[in-house]
């Protein structure tokens, strides 16, 4: 049985620039507002690799819109690294940069990215454009893809009040990244990093306890 969404918005995915870009240039956090300067994009668009699913969805949305006609290149990458490392590197120099990427993941955990507004989400056409043989793609937005806690009966009649709190604990998409981020960053294990969550995102899962065990936890925090 299903108890929660536990990711805020959820599994997101969709176009995006470095924000000191948006910053300089707002007119770029729209595709019509690239679409009219390519040249402040770096002239290319960050596309994924053969064979990975967001590939189809980019290459209808890339023939819906007449992307190329802007003057706007359409690099494929070769893999998911060289699209992580291409993403690195412009922010790493305040690059421009413009392609697809999704959450949550490392790199939007390491680098403040803006995503672009591609237009409304509409389910009909995404459904579309994830058919390789589509001979009618359109536009729509990336929606958010559920992240669900789900748990067996047996847990619900056995555990009613871990339930209850599984049920309460949801956090953000984007704090899932920055955890991603850190972890990678510190070479941490699982366990490390959820210490490192419980001391720096009290706010988070403050409302996921009751008042006792909210107490007893901070208790033992503080202790180590």
């Amino acid at each position: 049985m299903r108890v929660n969404e536990v990711l805020v918005p959820g599994g997101v995915e969709g176009w995006w620039i470095p924000t000191y870009l948006a910053e300089e240039h707002p007119e770029l956090t729209t595709l019509e507002g690239i679409m009219e300067n390519p040249d402040l994009v770096g002239g290319t668009f960050n596309n994924c690799p053969d064979g990975w699913g967001c590939r189809v969805v980019n290459d209808n949305l890339i023939r819906a819109i007449d992307l190329e006609s802007s003057g706007l290149d359409v690099f494929n990458h070769g893999s998911g690294e060289t699209l992580a490392t291409s993403m690195a590197s412009a922010y790493e120099n305040e690059e421009p940069w413009f392609g697809y990427y999704w959450g949550p993941t490392v790199p939007l955990g390491q680098y403040d990215m803006t995503k672009v507004e591609i237009g409304e989400v509409d389910p009909e056409v995404h459904a579309r454009n994830q058919n390789p043989d589509s001979d009618n793609p359109g536009v729509s937005d990336f929606p958010a893809a559920p992240i669900l806690t789900s748990v067996t009966a047996d847990l619900a009649d056995r555990e009613p009040q871990v339930v209850e709190f599984l049920g309460k604990m949801e956090w953000e998409t984007d704090t899932m990244s920055s955890l991603l981020a850190w972890m990678e960053e510190n070479n941490a294990n699982a366990e490390e990093t959820a210490v490192y969550f419980l001391r720096n995102y009290q706010d988070t899962w403050s409302g996921w306890l009751n008042d006792a065990a909210r107490e007893n936890l901070s208790a033992l925090l503080q202790q180590g």
